[in-house]
């Protein structure tokens, strides 16, 4: 039996940290969807059309990634497709914790669907969407922290100050 796994996030911008868990799952099982939820409430830099375009070019070169979008309960998206398992990446303590709460939630609404976490490479520890956003919006170098398009886009999107 295939087994099918789902990564959800926000993405807002994907991280090298991102693409290097999609690469180890994408090792892991036989597919893997990246989810990338849609919340308006987040405030997000990019739409949910430029993140999905953005992560389609980083896992083109990957024959069993897919990126897809979903709204509402991640549990009831990774049912609709046939997932059982949830990848989520946990860079520190203070990620465990929420992360830990959310696995029970998820345990609790879908039993069937096992959560699996994984660490990023050490040299993506530190990085998330949100601080890549702000160091950049400063006039930070964040290249080595995302994909190359992913620094175009950035670059474009605060050149135009949007």
């Amino acid at each position: 039996m295939a087994v099918r796994a789902l990564y959800p996030g926000t993405f807002d911008p994907p991280t090298n940290g991102h693409v290097d868990l999609i690469q180890r799952g994408s090792k892991l099982f036989d597919h893997l969807t990246v989810a990338i939820l849609v919340n308006p409430v987040k405030n997000p830099l990019f739409t949910v059309e430029e993140r999905a375009e953005m992560l389609r070019e980083v896992t083109a070169n990957i024959g069993n990634v897919s990126v897809a979008t979903f709204n509402g309960l991640m549990v009831e998206f990774a049912r609709q497709q046939g997932a059982s398992a949830v990848l989520r990446g946990i860079r520190a303590i203070s990620d465990y914790e929420h992360e830990f709460q959310m696995a029970l939630m998820n345990r609790r609404l879908a039993p069937e669907v096992e959560t699996v976490f994984l660490q990023p490479a050490g040299r993506y520890s530190f990085v998330s969407s949100r601080m890549v956003k702000e160091v950049f919006s400063f006039g930070g170098d964040v290249s080595g922290l995302v994909p190359p398009n992913v620094l175009k886009r950035l670059r474009t999107r605060i050149k135009n100050g949007s």
